[in-house]
């Protein structure tokens, strides 16, 4: 199955629309990192912002302090979230496991 072409007008909408995703998620990396946003407060904003809902947990989880991509794999493993699934498809049980281990830690 091949894309639709498209025509320049649109590519460049598209490239915009995608500098756009990166930088929301990019600053939202950014202020878990420095602790002025927690994980329960990026789970909410998901359902409003399509840039957070299409970010992978397991990114979510590196920006957090001490945290690299061995422990947010094992912290993935012990809540029982697939490698490659991305915050909107957390479900509930999901999002309040992950939401609670982190709080425990």
């Amino acid at each position: 199955m091949s894309l639709k072409a498209l025509t320049p007008e649109e590519r460049a909408e598209a490239l915009i629309k995608a500098a756009k995703a990166r930088a929301i998620r990019a600053t939202a990396k950014e202020q878990l990192k420095s602790g002025q946003l927690s994980i329960a407060d990026l789970l909410e904003r998901a359902h409003a912002e399509e840039a957070i809902a299409r970010m992978r947990v397991v990114e979510l989880l590196e920006a957090l302090p001490g945290i690299g991509p061995v422990r947010a794999a094992a912290i993935m493993a012990d809540v029982g979230i697939a490698a490659s699934r991305r915050v909107r498809g957390l479900g509930i049980h999901q999002a309040r496991a992950l939401v609670d281990f982190i709080d425990e830690k």
